[in-house]
């Protein structure tokens, strides 16, 4: 809750001599392995709970950085990492409000093919880990595994889509714009779908 994360945050501070004063900056979220806030300059900091986890989303960002699909490192240090702040809404509330739309459809497939060319070995992300900006861009926060954890089909991402409603309508647009693709995916996307089915049942 707030105030346990503002008793570790006050204890990072003074251990580790994080130059920041967190609590004057706009706390923008949270996940299990850090904390997320705006600073004064518009830039986003990430302060880790885990280093494990944050050697991993930083060594992934290093290697991105530049790639129009991540948020670029501005600064890194023992428990802080300073990027550019992702704006917009996440995947998952923008369909929800907008629906999904052929050009989305394309800009996520685009997105997928892109993990491919950067060499991931994970061609996976949550919904909630995209970010649709106010250009209709898309952005990734928090990638993890990436190349580590071998999935060589959007499972996690299918998955959030089909429990959206939008998941037949992702894999006509797939189909009619990359057969290939749709060919390598579809079959194994499906039984995934199927399986989650059954557990309903």
């Amino acid at each position: 809750n707030k105030y346990i994360r503002e008793a570790f945050m006050d204890i990072k501070h003074n251990y580790l001599k994080n130059p920041f004063n967190l609590k004057d900056c706009k706390f923008l979220g949270e996940g299990h392995n850090g904390a997320v806030y705006m600073l004064p300059n518009g830039k986003a900091i990430k302060v880790s709970y885990s280093d494990k986890d944050f050697i991993g989303e930083y060594k992934i960002l290093e290697k991105v950085n530049g790639n129009k699909y991540f948020p670029m490192i501005c600064e890194v240090g023992v428990d802080y990492m300073i990027r550019e702040c992702v704006q917009g809404e996440i995947l998952t509330k923008y369909i929800k409000t907008n629906g999904m739309d052929k050009i989305l459809a394309l800009k996520i497939i685009d997105m997928l093919k892109e993990f491919h060319i950067l060499k991931f070995r994970k061609i996976d992300i949550r919904c909630r880990d995209v970010f649709v900006q106010e250009d209709g861009n898309l952005k990734i926060i928090d990638p993890n595994n990436c190349f580590s954890k071998e999935r060589d089909f959007p499972r996690h991402l299918c998955k959030g889509l089909y429990k959206l409603g939008v998941l037949s309508y992702f894999l006509g647009i797939l189909k009619e714009y990359d057969c290939k693709l749709y060919k390598k995916w579809g079959k194994r996307i499906n039984s995934y779908i199927r399986q989650i089915e059954r557990q309903k049942e």
